[in-house]
Parts: structure tokens; C-alpha cells; sequence
């Protein structure tokens, strides 16, 4: 039988929210271990378009909702460690664009709604023309109004690399799962035949809490899922374009990001409005019609001659609400020993483990010692889906 191992907390599910709690934790001394199924990144992380969000998005009727609030701190605090300081030392991770941008394609529609956008968010938009235009919308027969946010947006592919660097010797891949219980009080898993015994257990997993819940006898909390069908686009035309498409709803017409291929072209990665409701009931073939009409009405300067498609479906899940709506924040419910968590967004992984933190200082739990962990079988990093799907 493996070793027993003993932890201040255990983590499962390493995905971009996990390894930046587990990196937190040990920086401030914890004894951690962290344990993925799969790959580093490879569920909901890496098919993200790693954008920062700071809430523009969630004010496209000129209102700040609680979502807009909620995040709008996000981007500071992920720009401070990509500097190195901050609550980690993320130097080094790929930085694709220093700003996200609302783009307006020139009708009444949209124009209104960036406007309000804007007056909505205040000193967070600035609109730009000309030469400050991203390279993909400096053509002569872009008419449209373009807002730049105060957003960033990461490789996020590189984000995981280095998330799993600052993980030392603390990741564990391990697929069979159980509770370990003293009586009838849970004191740890047994991962793969391994007891390990902890201080707190966070639930972490994603899509996968799901199951883990299930297998500790446990239904609350509900998860939610919210699919999405994705586009990725391929080819020699394509110029960098980070930017939300604004039409006359509530959610972008069209999300892009672009990034940046093993053999040197850009890919787009597509989502908004396009991959929610209607993209998700489309099979392949028809969201890349969808996909290839809606390019030629916004972006017709662009060749597509040659470019390659294909999608992606993404289960992007959530502690379950109230009519599937959208949580603002990051979520935590504890029962015992057991935080079970969702970040629900990419930049709310500093929230999340501000809300672990928070939650070991109620219960007067301290960093104690931390050994040195045996070599342990790690997971392998998760490959970017474009490469996966247009290589």
C-alpha cells in the first residue's frame, strides 16, 4: 500500500483555480497537496479565452449589476503578479494583450449600447481610433466605434505552466478517489489506495465536483452547468483581435480572442452570444456556417479562404442558482472539514482563494510543518486546444 500522507490542506482539481490556491497557500507556508485526475488545466482552464474580465460586460444596459462590482478589482490584482508581486509571482506567464476592447460594428443598436456601456463603467473605458485600433480592425472599411477596457488577456496555457511550477513537490496525479473517516466524521481520501489525511479538504474540481460530491454520499451544494459551443479559427489571414463584438442585447454578439499557434499563425477563438443558446443546439457543421457568416458580416476585409474551423463544446459549470443565472462571484460552502468550491470565472481564482483563506482563519487553523513530500506520480500539463483541434 502507498505511503500515508498528512497535509494542512488537500486539494482536488487542478485546474487554474486549484494551483493558484495551492501556490497562495504555500507561499504563506501551508503544507499543501494537490491532486488532478487528468491533466493540469485540462478541463474548463485551458478552453478558456483567458481574458481578465473587469466587468464591462456586465454592464451593457448602463447599469452596474453585482457582477460588474464583483470583478472589477480582478484585473489590478492579476497585474501585480504578472509584475511579481501581488499574491503570487506569475513573471514570465504570456501576456497576449494588455487591453480587451468593445467594438461596436457601426449600427444604432450597438453604438447605443457602447455608449451606455461606457457611461456605465465610467473611467474604465476610453475609446480609441486609428493607429490604436487593434491590428485586425485597421482597415479602411472599419466604420464601427471601438472602447478599450481596462482588461487584460493571458496564455493561458502558460498561466498553468507556471501555476505548476510554484507547485513544488505538492501535485499528485491520482483518479480513485474515496473518503477516509474516523467514525463518522471525514479526516481525509484515500487517492488511489494512498490515505491522506487533512487539516481541510477543498472540492475544487469543476464539472468534476459533481461526482466527487456524489461519491461522499453528498448533495449539497448543486451544481449548475452552462454549455457552450465554441469556434476556433485557423489561418494565414488572421491578425491579433481581442475584443467583444457588442450588438443590441445584454451579451456580445461575438467574443474574440486570438492566440498564438506552435507553427506560427494566429488562431480566433469564438464565443459570446454565438456559442451560447442557438450555437449550442447548432451541430458542428451548422456553428461553422454560423461561425463563417457571421465573420463576413462583421470582419469582410478578412480573408478566410484559407482558414481552417472547428468547435468546441465547453461545460462551463457553477454552484447551482435561482432560474441558471450567473453567480457573481466566486463560490464557498463549508461542511466541516470540506470546502467545496467554484470560481465560476477564470479571473475570480484570486476571489476564490481569498474565500479558502478566509474560511481557514475562522477555524484557527495555521500553517504547521511542512516535510518534505516522497516523489510522488505528477500530472502531466494540459495541451492548448487548438493545437488539439487545428494542428
Amino acid at each position: 500500500m502507498p505511503q500515508a500522507l498528512s497535509t494542512d490542506v488537500l486539494i482536488i482539481g487542478g485546474g487554474v483555480a486549484g494551483l493558484w490556491l495551492n501556490a497562495r497557500l504555500r507561499r504563506l507556508g501551508f503544507a499543501t497537496l494537490l491532486v488532478e485526475s487528468a491533466s493540469l488545466g485540462g478541463g474548463q482552464s485551458v478552453k478558456s479565452q483567458g481574458i481578465i474580465h473587469g466587468g464591462a460586460k456586465y454592464a451593457l444596459h448602463g447599469a452596474l449589476t453585482g457582477s460588474a462590482e464583483a470583478i472589477g478589482d480582478m484585473p489590478r490584482r492579476w497585474r501585480e503578479a504578472l509584475a511579481g508581486g501581488g499574491d503570487l509571482d506569475l513573471s514570465g506567464v504570456r501576456l497576449l494583450s494588455d487591453a480587451h476592447y468593445l467594438w461596436s460594428p457601426g449600427t444604432l443598436a450597438g453604438n447605443l449600447t457602447s455608449f451606455f456601456a461606457s457611461k456605465a463603467m465610467r473611467t474604465r473605458v476610453d475609446q480609441v481610433k486609428g493607429e490604436r485600433l487593434p491590428p485586425a480592425l485597421q482597415d479602411p472599411a472599419f466604420k464601427g466605434k471601438v472602447y478599450r477596457l481596462n482588461e487584460l488577456v493571458l496564455d493561458v496555457p502558460s498561466l498553468i505552466a507556471r501555476l505548476a511550477g510554484l507547485a513544488g513537490d505538492s501535485l499528485l496525479a491520482g483518479s480513485h478517489i474515496e473518503a477516509l473517516r474516523d467514525g463518522d466524521e471525514l479526516v481525509g481520501l484515500r487517492v488511489d489506495g494512498r490515505d491522506i489525511h487533512a487539516r481541510r479538504i477543498v472540492l475544487s474540481a469543476g464539472a468534476g465536483n459533481e461526482a466527487l460530491l456524489a461519491g461522499l454520499d453528498l448533495r449539497q451544494p448543486a451544481q449548475q452547468r452552462r454549455p457552450l459551443h465554441m469556434v476556433l479559427v485557423k489561418g494565414a489571414g488572421l491578425k491579433p483581435l481581442y475584443a467583444h463584438c457588442l450588438g443590441g442585447g445584454p451579451k456580445p454578439r461575438i467574443t474574440v480572442t486570438s492566440h498564438p499557434a506552435a507553427d506560427g499563425q494566429w488562431v480566433w477563438y469564438l464565443g459570446g452570444d454565438i456559442a451560447e443558446a442557438d450555437g449550442v443546439a447548432r451541430d458542428e457543421a451548422a456553428q461553422i456556417a454560423a461561425a463563417r457568416k457571421e465573420l463576413a458580416a462583421l470582419l469582410p476585409w478578412i480573408d478566410l479562404s484559407d482558414a481552417r474551423f472547428a468547435t468546441l463544446r465547453v461545460d462551463r459549470a457553477e454552484p447551482a442558482q435561482s432560474g441558471l443565472v450567473r453567480p457573481d462571484n466566486a463560490f464557498l460552502a463549508e461542511q466541516g472539514r470540506l470546502l467545496v468550491g467554484w470560481p465560476t470565472k477564470l479571473a475570480l481564482a484570486p476571489d476564490f482563494a481569498d474565500r479558502v483563506l478566509a474560511s481557514l482563519e475562522r477555524a484557527g487553523i495555521q500553517p504547521g510543518e511542512r516535510p518534505p513530500l516522497p516523489e510522488l506520480p505528477r500530472p502531466p500539463l494540459a495541451r492548448p486546444v487548438w493545437e488539439e483541434l487545428l494542428p
